[in-house]
């Protein structure tokens, strides 16, 4: 599963993202800006420098009268020229309007003829300028550095001659002057980095505050719990709608509980209904046939017919009272009668539960007589009722019911097997059979089984079966010895 980032990590490191890069981009255009401000301010100090050099040679010119001299080269005063680079610490070059040279105050006048003239290119561009001077960037084994070219004008504003001034700026010096500042500027930027972690930290605990809080009261949200509103002072904007939303959803949260409740409550009584109504119901058709069926046999001058009357009566008491226990339990809303576990004659209890029922359709068999088992008479009375007319009802109409109720030992304890001859249970109905509600009969309710489980449960037994399409079915009770 992919790790997921928590907001507040997010500002902060957004934070620092933001500080770092705005830092970044305050040194770099610091940097950009000295070396910017440092080109002006060489470029000032050379037109600053070249000023005075011609000045200079303006004054020797005049004081010489050298403006108009026949043969320039033979009149130059290179003394004086040398004098003008030593008291200004410059070197400077004189060119005749040609090009050729004339003087260099950093060479031998006897080395001068060997130099080179000025390229013709740069002449013509630079009486096409209309300063008459023109900028130029040099480089030789000495590195790159800035120079200029311009023309010296006589008395009548004509030309005279060339200067050439090399302006070579202090790298060195700017360069340390450089570091230094850039070591106190990374020295102020990671104080400001510090105390930026330090503000981004505490500023992503104060803005996530709120959420935090907001999501451990989410966390503490249930149906069955008592919700909280959330109250948060001085709240943000989105903040302050969060919360709103949070409480609204709480006031409707409540509501639906309020309503569910009623939902349920309803819904039990409506439960306890069906079932009071099925285990009141279930018994009563057997005990109609038992009825028509003890009219049409019975004959007074019948030496035996007093015995079978007390057993008839005995049948119908004992069914009266498990319905009265029922309708006793749901007068005072309480569950259905809870078992009282006593020790029983298991094998008469079965044959009597047979017997309500026609004894052509339903044939009761033990291969003991007797057998004493801990169980609740009544609910064992209601679980066999149950599985007898569930085994009857499901008969086709077109075939008569068979129902065999068979009572075998074994050494685990001992088994109560219900067959029928019935229509079978279909391979997609198999699973839900004891779920409440589900039937297949059109006027059942589906609590027949899972009211037959939970008795057999309460005994410590288990409820199986077999089942065959067309064939039929058999329920077979499992109870174990020890089990309660």
């Amino acid at each position: 599963m992919k790790t997921k980032i928590s907001l507040r990590l997010r500002i902060f490191f957004f934070m620092i993202l933001l500080t770092v890069t705005t830092s970044i981009l305050i040194l770099a255009a610091t940097y950009i800006q000295y070396y910017s401000l440092g080109d002006d301010y060489n470029e000032r100090r050379l037109i600053r420098k070249e000023t005075q050099v011609k000045n200079h040679l303006n004054y020797i010119f005049n004081r010489d009268s050298l403006y108009h001299a026949v043969d320039v080269q033979k009149e130059l005063n290179y003394d004086d020229f040398n004098a003008i680079s030593q008291i200004h610490k410059v070197e400077f070059s004189l060119y005749n309007i040609d090009g050729d040279p004339l003087f260099f105050s950093y060479m031998l006048p006897a080395d001068v003829a060997r130099e080179e003239s000025l390229e013709k290119e740069k002449l013509h561009a630079l009486f096409q300028e209309k300063s008459k001077r023109l900028a130029l960037q040099n480089e030789n084994e000495k590195g790159k550095f800035q120079s200029s070219l311009s023309v010296l004008m006589d008395d009548k504003g004509k030309p005279h001659l060339l200067l050439y001034f090399p302006y070579f700026e202090d790298v060195a010096f700017n360069t340390s002057e450089l570091n230094t500042f850039l070591y106190r500027l990374y020295q102020i930027y990671g104080v400001m980095l510090f105390v930026a972690i330090l503000l981004a930290f505490f500023l992503a605990q104060f803005m996530t505050r709120p959420l935090e809080t907001i999501r451990a009261r989410m966390d503490q949200t249930g149906i069955l719990k008592g919700n909280e509103k959330i109250k948060i002072v001085n709240a943000s904007k989105e903040v302050d709608s969060l919360v709103n939303s949070y409480n609204s959803m709480v006031d409707a949260l409540e509501e639906s509980v309020a309503k569910l409740a009623k939902s349920e409550r309803e819904q039990a009584w409506q439960e306890m209904a069906k079932q009071v109504a099925h285990e009141i119901k279930n018994p009563l058709t057997p005990m109609r046939l038992t009825v028509q069926s003890f009219q049409q046999r019975f004959d007074p001058h019948d030496e035996e017919a007093q015995d079978r009357l007390n057993d008839f009566s005995k049948i119908l008491i004992e069914q009266i009272d498990t319905m009265s226990k029922v309708a006793t339990a749901f007068s005072d809303f309480a569950t259905l009668p809870q078992p009282k576990i006593e020790d029983q004659d298991l094998v008469s209890i079965t044959q009597r539960s047979t017997e309500i029922f026609a004894p052509e359709m339903v044939k009761f068999k033990s291969e003991l007589t007797e057998l004493i088992w801990p169980i609740d008479r009544t609910q064992w009375i209601r679980m066999m009722t149950n599985l007898i007319q569930n085994a009857i009802q499901a008969v086709p109409e077109n075939r008569t019911p068979e129902v065999q109720v068979h009572l075998v030992p074994n050494e685990e304890g001992v088994e109560v097997w219900v067959s029928d001859n019935g229509s079978g249970i279909e391979k997609e109905n198999l699973e839900k059979i004891f779920e409440p509600k589900f039937t297949t009969k059109t006027g059942g309710m589906g609590l027949g089984l899972g009211i037959v489980k939970n008795i057999i449960r309460s005994f410590g037994g288990e409820l199986d079966y077999i089942s065959e399409v067309n064939k039929g079915t058999t329920f077979k009770i499992k109870l174990k010895k020890n089990a309660l």
